[in-house]
């Protein structure tokens, strides 16, 4: 529940948490007696507040289609609504650090959290390869673009959700549930074309 929310649902549950787990006791007596103490008002009050957050919750949770991913798990789900249309096991971002020779520029290869959404959706994508991919296999970046390009290695789709992050193939598939990328979200061939062709632009993206 709390994954399909974003932040903003998160610390509103968190809210609502802490209502909870401030509710005061009631004193056997006040149970017994049924008496209009001010530890009932507090009670009622609260419950009040109690309500007003879960439909405020309630309003933040999407409605339509829309991707959950769990980055320490490493499980995706296709969702509508609350409903889970498929379940799809993953990789995400390793958390290792590259740092490049000299020190000059450092990269954390983490899967970024937060909402996001589909920015763009690309059938046979091939891979630009940044300049840390070379400075990992201890190779000279290259001067001319098309000396990044490789095809064949994102896997048949690539959903981009911004900053160079993409969901997309991989070759890889014995790796899939284990936390091993720089940052994008690996998905086995069946699983991605199915999230492929029920995403859209625009389609929110929760990563927690």
């Amino acid at each position: 529940m709390i994954a399909v929310l974003g932040w903003a649902g998160l610390w509103l549950f968190i809210e609502i948490v802490a209502i909870i787990l401030a509710w005061p006791e009631r004193r056997p007596e006040e149970r017994s007696h049924g008496l209009e103490t001010p530890t009932r008002q507090n009670a009622a009050k609260m419950e009040k507040e109690n309500a007003l957050l879960r439909r405020r919750l309630q309003a933040l949770a999407p409605t339509g289609i829309h991707i959950v991913i769990d980055s320490a798990r490493n499980v995706l789900y296709l969702k509508k609504g609350t409903e889970i249309l498929r379940q799809a096991v993953v990789s995400c971002g390793s958390g290792s650090i590259l740092e490049e020779p000299g020190g000059r520029r450092k990269w954390v290869f983490d899967t970024p959290r937060g909402e996001f959404e589909v920015r763009s959706k690309i059938v046979d994508p091939t891979w630009v390869k940044p300049d840390w991919a070379f400075i990992e296999e201890g190779k000279e970046v290259p001067k001319k673009t098309e000396e990044r390009l490789e095809p064949g290695v994102l896997g048949d789709y690539a959903l981009g959700f911004g900053n160079g992050y993409f969901i997309h193939g991989t070759l890889y598939t014995r790796l899939l549930g284990r936390n091993v990328t720089h940052g994008c979200v690996r998905v086995g061939d069946a699983d991605l074309k199915a999230i492929y062709q029920a995403a859209s632009i625009g389609t929110k993206i929760f990563v927690f």
